[in-house]
Parts: C-alpha cells; structure tokens; sequence
C-alpha cells in the first residue's frame, strides 16, 4: 500500500527584547547561569507580571510579516504543569484567543531548477501566540542543574496547519520561517542559542484518504538539518510498523539526530491535560487598527517578494537572488551597489559581491559588517571594467587588495600599474583585420548569423595587444569592421 505523509510544525521564535516579557529582568544569551533573574522570574510570592508592549509589538509585525489575521483582543491564560524548569509550576500563554490567526509561509518547492525561480506554495497557519519561556536544564551524569536565564524571555509558538508533506516541504517551510523572521529583526533564530526550536507532527495515510492518521509528535529537533532528518525517519519507521502489521499510537518520542534513531518518550498529552484557565493577574489586551498601521509601516520588503522583484528590476538570475536575499543586509548592500554602479551594471555588480566578496570574507571568517569593502569600491570597480580601464584578470588582482586595505581600485590600479593601455586605433584596426582574414571559418559562420562566432577573433587580437587593449574597444572595433564587410 502506497502511504501519503502528512506533517504540521510547531515552531517556537524566542522574541529578541531588551527584557522579558513581564518582568524588567534583561533577556540574553551566554550569561552566568541564573544571572538574568529577579523575583518576577523566580515566582516569589507576592510578585505580579507586568506587560512587556515591545513583545506584543514585535508578534504583531511577525502576523503581518506571515498575513495573519490580527486578533482585536487577545487575552492570557495558565498553562498549568509541573515541571523544574518553570518555578511557577504554570506557564503564561494564550490558549483560545491568540494575537495572530490564520496567516501562511511561502515556500519554494524542493526540485526547482537552479538558475531560475522554482514553483512556489503557501503553508497555512493555524495560529501564532505569545507566551513566556521557561529555564534550561542542565542534566549531569548524576544530577540536573537549572539555569533559570531563559525563563520568562517572550516566545511566539508559530503553528502550521498539517499541510506539508515530505521531509524537504518542511525543510523549506522552517528556513523560510527563518528568514523572514531575521528580516524582520523580530528574532536571531539562532537555533544553537535556543532561539528557535521545533516540535513536528507526523502522520501517515494511505493515498486518496483524507482522514488524518494517528500523529506522533518528533521532539528534540535541535538543527533545521535534523528536523528534514527526523520526519524522514520518523516517515519511514510508520510505515515500517504499518507494513509488519502493526499498530501506531499516539506518542510523543525524542529524536537523536547524531545516530538518526528515535525512542518514546510519552503517550500524548491533551489540552485538559493542562488545565488552562485565564491567567488573573493580566488583563486582555486590545489591538485597534492604529498600532496595527504602525507595526505595518516598520515591517520590511518579505524575501520573496524581493527576490521577484530582484529579478525583474535588475534581471538577476536565481544563482545571485538565491544567495543576495537570504541574507538582509547582503541584499542591501548589493541595491546600494547597483545603483552606484550605473545602470546595465547590476549583474555584474552581484556577481562581485556573491562570487569575490564572499570568498574573501568567508576566507578570513570575517561579517559583512567587518569588510573594509563597501558599495562604493565594487561599484567603482564596476566602472572601470566598464570604461575598459581595467581588465578582468588586473580587476581580480586590484580586489584582493582593495579587500585587504579599503583603497579605491583606481588608487590601486595606478599605484601597480594596471590600468590597460591607451590603444592606436590604426594599430587596433590592423591587429582586427589579420584576425578576421586569418579565420575564415568564423567569418562564414558570424554571416550565417552565429554572433558568438566574434568570438573567435578576439583572443588573437588581445594577443598582438599583449593583454593590455580594452575588450569593450576590441568588440565595438570588430563589429564595425565586420559590419562593413
């Protein structure tokens, strides 16, 4: 029997806030342990949690980021469990009335061709809300320790409809979660850092059947890598089971992503299971049209949306979108770049930046915000290649340096000499004419209308030039000879 996998992703985005979410206690990372805490956290009696707006804030932008629909009024509720890592033994979300419904992630599907934009899906939302996180524990070959540092940073919990199907949709689902959420400066999604973590829901049917099988809930998910791994397993071991007659239950199990194996934890939990009621102590928190027009008009281009639009203004090829986007502030320093660099000039100007750039910063494991290279030396660079001043190899020389001190090329290129030599035209013409009578081959198939035939004629001329004429002057010295043939 043919089975069809049927998977939803629970996704939780530490907010990136100055302080937790109802306390003034800072919020980090990598502090001493139990350093990032005060009585709020500690829930010491007589402590009452205070609203931090900045979280609010920030899930807002995150539903309008992922076209959600903004609750008008969104309230607080316990979830009621025991556990060490929460000293509250209850834990602060929302459970009926969320701050964001519905919404969806734009994914682009797995197979697409690599040098241009691939079909393209939308992943429902069921719903994202807010609710504080809890301690990390620290478990020893003897004991377990607690660092309460987390506890009470905000988190969203971001959940998907089961509408995904194989390991790679969900794989293209969390990185475009990703994304979009560093782009909107709302989280780091540091996933080492604990800053994004994800839980997956599986089921298997067979193919045609519309019924939902019994779900199995994959945690420990601690890399994006590992969590296409573990639902691919976890697809694998159901329809194994299914396959030697046996029975799936529901369950939540913990998969290892070193050895790729899984083991159960626990029977799954319901939503009784946690007693939830409205929390006392917080009131609910109303959302009218004029903060939702505030967070909107903060809220940046989405990453596809400038992928397209990176492709249809600067006729970018998806092996340049595909690498520029990603990534905010390499996407912003290419714009600035091309509009420096002139217009016509932003292909090139992108290969500059994704091929040499990255090389050299990758190289010295340096961030872009490091580079002595800005957009005005690559678009200057640019220039000069186009002018015919410099030629390719000479420009590949005078980046490396201009990487290593943050000279202008045309500084660099006068100081070593690299500038291509001023060319006679007479003497040009001549070297131009012995290449096309010594090439009949070529001549007779640039007639027959085969352009890339010029070609042919180049590198003797560039050879009788010694490397040092312009390839701009070259081609349009050509072409006008040929053209008067």
């Amino acid at each position: 029997m043919n089975y069809e996998a049927v998977i939803g992703l629970e996704v939780h985005v530490q907010v990136k806030t100055r302080s937790k979410i109802f306390t003034r206690a800072a919020a980090g990372y990598g502090y001493e342990p139990n350093t990032l805490t005060d009585p709020v956290v500690l829930a010491l009696p007589g402590t009452l949690p205070v609203m931090n707006k900045a979280a609010l804030d920030a899930t807002i932008k995150a539903g309008l980021l992922l076209s959600c629909d903004i609750a008008p009024v969104c309230k607080w509720d316990r979830k009621n469990y025991f556990y060490p890592d929460s000293p509250k033994n209850y834990q602060i979300s929302q459970y009926d009335k969320p701050i964001c419904l519905g919404g969806s992630v734009e994914i682009e599907l797995p197979g697409a061709a690599r040098n241009v934009m691939g079909e393209h899906k939308k992943i429902p939302l069921t719903r994202i809300h807010l609710e504080e996180d809890v301690g990390k524990l620290n478990h020893g070959a003897k004991d377990s320790l607690i660092d309460y540092n987390r506890a009470g940073t905000p988190l969203m919990e971001i959940v998907s409809e089961p509408a995904m199907h194989t390991a790679d949709e969900a794989f293209a689902y969390l990185t475009s979660l990703r994304t979009t959420m560093i782009y909107g400066g709302i989280s780091d999604c540091d996933m080492e850092k604990g800053q994004l973590r994800c839980d997956a829901n599986i089921s298997i049917r067979p193919v045609g059947e519309t019924k939902l099988g019994v779900k199995v809930e994959l945690k420990n998910l601690n890399s994006i890598s590992y969590v296409r791994d573990g639902i691919a397993h976890e697809i694998r071991r159901q329809v194994a089971v299914l396959a030697a007659g046996g029975t799936l239950v529901q369950e939540t199990r913990d998969y290892d992503g070193q050895t790729g194996a899984s083991q159960s934890l626990r029977s799954k939990e319901m939503a009784h299971d946690y007693r939830y009621f409205p929390d006392p102590d917080l009131m609910p928190v109303k959302v009218d049209e004029a903060w939702k027009a505030r967070i909107l008009a903060e809220c940046p281009e989405r990453p596809f949306d400038k992928q397209r639009r990176f492709y249809a203004d600067y006729q970018l090829p998806y092996t340049l979108t595909s690498v520029l986007v990603p990534d905010r502030s390499l996407s912003d320093f290419f714009e600035e770049t091309a509009k420096l660099a002139g217009v016509g000039q932003a292909q090139v100007a992108g290969n500059w930046i994704v091929n040499d750039l990255l090389r050299e910063l990758g190289a010295r494991q340096l961030a872009l915000a490091d580079s002595k290279v800005r957009p005005s030396h690559i678009a200057a660079l640019v220039r000069l290649i186009d002018a015919g001043t410099l030629l390719n190899n000479a420009a590949k020389e005078v980046f490396v340096e201009m990487f290593g001190s943050g000279e202008m090329p045309d500084v660099i290129a006068d100081r070593r000499g690299l500038k291509a030599v001023p060319t006679d035209v007479g003497e040009l013409e001549q070297w131009c004419r012995d290449a096309i009578a010594a090439n009949a081959k070529a001549l007779g198939e640039l007639k027959a209308g085969k352009d890339s035939a010029i070609n042919a004629f180049k590198g003797p001329v560039m050879k009788a030039a010694k490397g040092k004429a312009s390839p701009k002057l070259v081609d349009e010295t050509l072409r006008r000879l040929l053209a008067a043939m």
